[in-house]
């Protein structure tokens, strides 16, 4: 069974989603709507911008949306992208994060242009939010998770969660920026490897993101979302759903809960998915995927 999965923050590249530009006019097409929706050219960034400018939120996440969908697209019309030629006619979906939106999208629950308007509206909601309290995430290798869960719920002076479950051995955590820094310091005291601060606007999936959330309800309560032509196993509990009332739910429920890509994975290695295909900018969801699911047969298409 095929397991298609999309990559969320972090992916980002200079010059991603040019050779699907320059090569297919369906994908140009669609590259040229999403400009008008955004209402800046978003390929000029993502052709030719800076790390840095294409670092910032407003940009990042539509601009991973639009290359993820745009692939899962020209896979559909029956492209063959980088050598890979099995179409894209998923069994089950899922994303890290923003690549939820992504593979909702991809899976036909949303349009692409309401797809696009929600994670801009998203990634404007979550910069505000970054913007009214100094936070960060961290990223703590080699501990179990359980003994981080457990630090973490000792810090009272501040806010300091879980925020991504990536693989076994690789938690992130998320919070105002001296709750976790203090976090760090206890958890390499008992034993982490190493505990290392991210480059991020902010505490994405933690509390601290509940402004955002608020925002982001009134823009999803008003969007069709249809079911998606196979199950979505959606980042808050990891399970496979096709109710339109339940995804609605469980993504306004991610921006302030835990990401659970190492649970996500292993669900649906259980329930019968054989092959991962990654759709989008980087290489980084299949790296986790083998580290989760050791030997599984897993390819990135970009």
């Amino acid at each position: 069974m095929k397991a298609y999965v999309f990559p969320g923050q972090g992916s980002q590249f200079t010059g991603m989603g040019k050779s699907l530009y320059d090569g297919n006019a369906r994908a140009r097409e669609l590259f040229e709507r999403a400009n008008e929706i955004l209402g800046f050219n978003i390929t000029d960034v993502m052709f030719s911008g800076t790390a840095e400018e294409l670092k910032a939120t407003r940009v990042t996440q539509p601009a991973i949306f639009v290359h993820s969908v745009l692939l899962a697209s020209c896979l559909k019309d029956g492209d063959v992208i980088n050598g890979y030629e099995g179409g894209f006619n998923p069994d089950m979906v899922a994303g890290h994060s923003l690549g939820e939106f992504s593979a909702l999208t991809a899976a036909g629950a949303l349009s692409f242009e309401d797809g696009l308007r929600l994670v801009a509206i998203r990634a404007s909601a979550m910069q505000k939010a970054c913007e009214i309290k100094p936070s960060t995430m961290a990223a703590i290798l080699g501990l179990d998770s359980s003994k981080i869960e457990e630090i973490c719920k000792e810090e009272t002076d501040g806010v300091v969660v879980p925020a991504n479950y990536n693989c076994d051995g690789q938690v992130v955590i998320s919070g105002d920026i001296e709750a976790v820094q203090r976090a760090c310091d206890k958890l390499k005291a008992a034993g982490a490897k190493r505990a290392v601060m991210l480059a991020v606007g902010g505490a994405f999936h933690s509390p601290l993101m509940e402004p955002a959330r608020a925002e982001l309800a009134q823009a999803i309560e008003k969007t069709d979302i249809s079911s998606p032509v196979c199950p979505i196993y959606q980042n808050v509990n990891a399970q496979p759903s096709r109710d339109p009332a339940v995804i609605k739910a469980n993504l306004l429920s991610q921006l302030t809960s835990p990401v659970k890509w190492t649970q996500t994975v292993k669900n649906m290695a259980a329930d019968g998915a054989d092959e991962f295909i990654e759709l989008g900018p980087g290489t980084v969801l299949q790296g986790l995927v083998k580290k989760i699911i050791p030997g599984a047969n897993a390819i990135s298409i970009a």
